[in-house]
């Protein structure tokens, strides 16, 4: 009595270090292969039989394939039908499934030297959810050995662990297939964007010139004009409407889907997707600024918010789509995210939807997490493209005389904000109204000592052109006249030499939406400008209707729904108001409508 029982003991403590082994070797490994041989040997040497095989199983596709084999040829590699095999039988049983001689079992697939050898054979469903995704057989040489249920249930713990590693490995597989595409279409992107820059430069440079010709040839300058226009038209819808892989045959629910699968996997999240409201189509460049806009958000927190759970909604509304992403993470100071080295990816996603024409609301809490709200239209209002093509980034216009310095910023705005493109570059003043009028560019960055003419005479004739561009000076010292000038001639700003990267992206964001930057190396020397009139003689009709509704505390879509005129059309009124009325902010001009009353 005493030798059975330790016989019995022995025998579960065997079983019991067999699946142990099973699961140490689960333990971040991808590779299907030897995980199942693995598998395998040890359900075979546990059940005291002598082959078996494990199959994977398609039952959209009704076909099966031969993953691992031990003791046994079972044509490994190789799929069958459904209808055939003992894993047919098992799937068709959807159950532990045994036979006291192989030669009952139907169309099986042994070779017939090894046929004859066997006997008795057992089979169970590898299970994942609802679904049966492979088959786990174990034969038998010995006549005498009668498979039982306490052999199935132990065969199906084995299963069980065969489950594990065939998903594992799927998962692993399309990780690694998503991974691939995902560099793909980056590199394609990157050498579309590359040639699209270069090309587009050229293009603008060549119409500039044109336009400045004399028209001895009239036909041949017109043509030429013609064919630079459309060859610049169509690198730009080339470039800026590329859409991202994800996009390409799936919708935006089944894109965002994958990265919201990736923030789980790769940061540990507790990560959801909701969509919400009545899907309406969506614009290939609406899809992709969504797409991107998101993308961005799960980006950062991955990389930076130390976050146990996100949440991304999206939400159709009667005019615009809304996405909302928000986690529990770090969170962080706004004033903070403001400097130098902090906050680009943020400043990405609010240049990106401000450029389409949305709206964007940033909420967070240094230890509470972060909510960000991106309302984009379904048909941006303005797209300031002269071809009628939505732009994704903002496009620049640089005036400098010297060729290195022209450079340097492109490479300066390129690195520190996505969201912005200079589109060409202009190397003296009397081409600048010819450039200005060709490209309509959101922003110019003028050199504020440029050789013959200064800063101001070129903002002077930007502003008389249109009253609502965008002009930066670059390089303007601390204490210099010209600052105060450029500003009262309506320059959205100076930025000193002393300005890296990112201090000129961010004024470049702000002079493109209707703020006024200047670097602290300029503002120091630069007095306040005197009050005006309370009745602000100098504003226009429309500027005094903009001021009413900013001292009333009215935010840009409410006053752009309030006159009937886009978003951005508003944004270049608040500018303009800003500078004639001195306010050094909206809160400014609505206190001073509170003291007149």
């Amino acid at each position: 009595m005493g030798q059975r029982r330790h016989e019995v003991e022995r025998t579960a403590e065997a079983r019991a270090d067999a699946l142990a082994s099973v699961v140490e070797d689960l333990a971040g490994k991808f590779s299907l292969r030897p995980l199942l041989d693995r598998i395998l040997r040890r359900s075979v040497e546990l059940l005291g039989a002598d082959a078996g095989s494990i199959c994977s199983v398609d039952e959209t596709a009704g076909v099966y394939r031969k993953e691992a084999d031990f003791g046994i040829a079972c044509q490994s590699g190789r799929s069958f039908p459904l209808s055939e095999g003992m894993t047919g039988a098992v799937v068709a049983a959807r159950a532990p499934l045994v036979f006291a001689e192989y030669a009952q079992v139907p169309g099986g697939h042994v070779s017939p030297a090894d046929r004859a050898t066997l006997h008795g054979v057992i089979g169970v469903p590898i299970a994942w959810r609802d679904s049966v995704i492979g088959a786990c057989i174990v034969f038998s040489r010995d006549p005498d050995r009668t498979f039982t249920d306490d052999d199935a249930r132990l065969l199906e713990l084995f299963a069980k662990h065969a489950a594990i590693a065939i998903v594992n490995a799927r998962m692993h597989e399309q990780l690694e297939e998503r991974t691939r595409a995902e560099a793909t279409a980056a590199e394609r992107e990157r050498l579309v964007r590359e040639v699209h820059d270069s090309v587009a430069q050229g293009l603008a440079a060549v119409l500039v010139h044109l336009e400045g010709a004399t028209e001895q040839d009239g036909g041949r300058l017109a043509a030429a004009r013609e064919a630079a226009r459309g060859a610049l038209a169509e690198s730009r819808r080339t470039a800026l409407g590329l859409p991202p892989s994800l996009l390409e045959g799936h919708s935006l629910e089944e894109a965002i889907g994958v990265e919201v699968a990736w923030a789980r996997a790769t940061g540990n999240l507790d990560a959801k997707l909701v969509v919400a409201g009545q899907p309406a189509p969506l614009t290939p460049e609406l899809a992709h600024q969504a797409f991107r806009i998101v993308q961005e958000a799960l980006t950062n927190i991955v990389q930076h918010a130390a976050a146990s759970s996100a949440r991304v909604g999206v939400v159709y509304g009667p005019d615009e789509l809304v996405l909302m992403v928000q986690d529990d993470g770090r969170g962080f100071d706004r004033a903070a995210s403001q400097q130098p080295g902090h906050g680009f990816g943020l400043r990405g996603i609010v240049a990106r939807t401000r450029t389409y024409g949305g709206t964007v609301e940033v909420e967070s809490t240094p230890g509470w997490g972060t909510q960000i709200r991106a309302g984009l239209p379904y048909q941006p209002a303005e797209t300031g493209d002269p071809d009628g093509t939505a732009a994704p980034r903002l496009r620049v216009l640089v005036v400098d005389d010297q060729p290195v310095t022209r450079a340097g910023l492109a490479r300066l705005l390129a690195a520190a904000e996505p969201g912005v493109q200079v589109v060409a570059e202009i190397d003296s003043a009397p081409a600048l109204l010819d450039a200005y009028r060709l490209l309509r560019p959101d922003v110019v960055l003028v050199d504020a000592y440029l050789g013959g003419h200064d800063g101001v005479e070129c903002t002077r004739q930007l502003v008389a052109e249109d009253p609502g561009a965008a002009v930066l000076l670059l390089g303007a010292t601390a204490g210099d006249p010209i600052v105060g000038q450029a500003l009262r001639a309506g320059a959205r700003g100076c930025v000193g030499p002393d300005a890296d990267g990112p201090e000129l992206a961010r004024a470049v964001l702000a002079a493109a939406h209707g703020g006024i930057t200047l670097s602290a190396s300029v503002r120091d020397g630069l007095p306040r400008p005197a009050v005006p009139d309370a009745d602000g003689a100098a504003l226009t009709v429309r500027e005094r209707e903009v001021r009413d509704l900013l001292e009333r505390g009215l935010r840009d879509k409410q006053i752009a729904e309030r006159l009937n005129i886009s978003v951005k059309t508003v944004e270049k009124h608040v500018g303009a108001v800003l500078r004639k009325t001195g306010a050094s902010s909206r809160t400014e001009v609505a206190a001073r409508g509170a003291a007149r009353r």
